[in-house]
């Protein structure tokens, strides 16, 4: 039996933004295939010199990037966290890039904080343990 794939919901984005969003899910979709250790370089790279986002610019590229990519709109939140701090540092800033795991039941899960919390994220996020995060500024 396979499970019904759930989308998040698609919010209307002005058209510059849509276009950004775009070039940023493009660009996201090679970047979220390369190796964790690839990865990360070119995250560190791609945030320095950012200032940190506020969580309603972080908010504002996550709503642009799912309402323009029906992948980042569903399971794929590899990508859909990259494109948008790529969104994000088109800006000049960079919220804090995140990944984790969780044991029971194991589930790995990448997503972006601003201000010290997980934006567009349910509270299950809080049962992940963070395993890398790349902040603004390339520390």
């Amino acid at each position: 039996m396979t499970m019904p794939m759930t989308l998040e919901s698609a919010d209307r984005v002005p058209w510059r933004w849509r276009i950004a969003a775009r070039i940023a899910v493009a660009a996201a979709r090679p970047v979220a295939a390369l190796p964790p250790a690839r990865l990360r370089r070119v995250l560190t790279v791609a945030s320095r010199g950012a200032r940190p986002a506020s969580a309603a610019r972080t908010d504002a590229a996550r709503r642009a990037v799912v309402a323009v990519s029906v992948r980042c709109a569903g399971q794929v939140c590899l990508q859909r966290s990259v494109a948008t701090a790529l969104l994000c540092r088109f800006g000049g800033t960079w919220p804090d890039w995140c990944t984790g795991v969780r044991i029971h039941p194991f589930k790995a899960h990448a997503w972006v904080e601003a201000e010290g919390r997980p934006i567009g994220e349910n509270a299950e996020v809080g049962a992940f343990s963070k395993v890398l995060v790349i902040s603004a500024g390339g520390r």
